[in-house]
């Protein structure tokens, strides 16, 4: 189900091009995710896993899709909500991202494990409660204000340039390239088949059907129009693909230039795969030595999330004062460092204070370098192109601890259930990103000071 965070920047373009005819580009999608996500969970509810376990499979497919793609809108939507001079409060804004996210993974997610140890309440009871939770929080999307930006002015713009170029290569050369684009959407769909299974082919249908609906719907907009300015609709269609397919990538490249934007694609994809492997063990951890799952309900959510919260305010006003680049760098520090206090617990055992030390400890570490990670990725983001931006940036950290933190279980068994050496090896995984980040530092601070979430 993470794979499809690690894959959503394949349709963020969509996001940021297909406009909804309802509550908003942003909220309308938004909103899609969240009506997505309460469909499925409600289907689950009503299914038997002895009898339908596949059923269930594939309507967890779908919820993480529409879950993804609701983060992309969510990211979208706050990005969006800030003009040129509000750098600051951007970086506030990504406190509050952090404290939201945990709200709904912590805070939110006690109940259900909670609940899970209650004779009287059963998986599909919680199921329903999940749904009734996402509707109720829909009202909020309904209720929040569009973000008014000039996006729509500036992916024009880029369309008109390339317009111009496809309107004097033939037809033959205009269909190469709509061929060629499609064809590079189904190969990379195509090569995430091992993540995704058969739900590879799922995606990669809805993607093309998207996109030839969109692609059927510019070509008869435009074509009334393509007479007066001799432009024929299939290089409307052309240039339409380039900008939403292509021109969100060679920008960011171009803006940053190759050799910089590879180290900053580079520092993202390892930064977090310290705490990916931890993550992903912790509960197994919790569990081996002897927690409960209301003690790991109880500290490891609903401690974490007040801590989160708390301590994400604590790293958005560092942030902001001292800057994202210096935030990172001490937030990643922290954040190996305080992997060695599960290394410590491996050895005390199940001991509550304890526990409760180490989960305020590594709250405080994750809440601040999450907040410094988010404000980096949103300061990188060009407005014209926030969603396929920032999804394309935050699915590649998140593809990193997908795919490596998967192997977190087989380096377990291989040190042969050593937790101490494993925590330990946890805590050094973040040395290359910070290295890394070191030799990026100069031109990340230029760019933090003389970038605002470009226009």
């Amino acid at each position: 189900m993470f794979a499809a965070y690690s894959l959503n920047w394949l349709w963020s373009p969509l996001v940021d091009r297909i406009h909804l005819r309802f509550l908003g580009q942003r909220r309308g999608w938004i909103f899609l995710g969240q009506m997505g996500i309460a469909a499925c969970a409600y289907y689950i509810s009503r299914q038997s896993p002895a009898d339908s376990l596949e059923v269930i499979a594939w309507a967890a497919v779908a919820l993480a899709f529409f879950a993804a793609t609701h983060d992309i809108a969510i990211d979208a939507f706050r990005i969006d909500s800030f003009a040129d001079h509000e750098k600051k409060a951007l970086t506030a804004a990504s406190a509050m991202t952090t404290s939201g996210w945990w709200t709904g993974y912590a805070g939110l997610g006690f109940f259900p494990l909670w609940l899970s140890d209650n004779p009287n309440w059963t998986w599909p009871d919680i199921y329903v409660l999940m749904t009734v939770m996402v509707v109720a929080i829909s009202l909020v999307t309904i209720l929040a204000k569009e973000p008014v930006t000039n996006r729509d002015a500036m992916q024009e713009s880029a369309e008109n340039n390339y317009l111009h170029k496809v309107a004097s290569a033939s037809k033959a050369q205009n269909m190469g390239i709509i061929f060629t684009l499609f064809g590079l959407v189904a190969t990379v769909a195509l090569l995430f088949a091992d993540l995704l299974g058969h739900s590879a082919f799922v995606l990669l249908g809805l993607l093309l059907v998207a996109l030839a609906v969109q692609l059927v719907r510019v070509a008869q907009q435009e074509a009334s129009a393509s007479q007066s300015l001799q432009v024929q609709p299939i290089h409307k269609v052309t240039s339409w693909l380039i900008v939403t397919l292509v021109e969100p990538f060679l920008e960011f490249f171009r803006r940053n230039g190759v050799k910089l934007a590879a180290a900053i694609l580079a520092f993202i994809f390892l930064f977090k795969i310290g705490e990916a492997f931890l993550g992903r063990m912790s509960v197994v951890f919790y569990a081996e030595i002897g927690f409960s799952n209301t003690d790991i309900a109880t500290y490891s959510k609903l401690l974490s999330w007040w801590v989160t919260i708390l301590f994400s305010v604590v790293g958005g006003i560092f942030n902001m004062h001292f800057g994202i680049v210096r935030g990172l760098m001490i937030g990643g520090i922290a954040m190996a460092a305080s992997n060695l206090l599960f290394s410590a617990m491996s050895i005390i055992g199940p001991n509550i204070p304890f526990y409760a030390f180490t989960v305020i400890v590594d709250g405080f570490c994750q809440a601040w370098s999450t907040v410094a990670f988010v404000a980096f990725l949103s300061m990188l983001s060009n407005k014209a192109f926030t969603a396929s931006q920032y999804a394309l940036m935050a699915s590649l950290g998140t593809f990193s601890r997908t795919l490596l933190s998967s192997y977190s279980g087989a380096l377990v068994d291989w040190l042969e259930g050593d937790w101490f050496i494993f925590f330990a090896i946890t805590a050094l995984m973040v040395i290359p990103s910070l290295i890394l980040l070191w030799s990026i530092r100069k031109p990340l601070d230029r760019i933090s000071e003389t970038v605002q979430v470009r226009p």
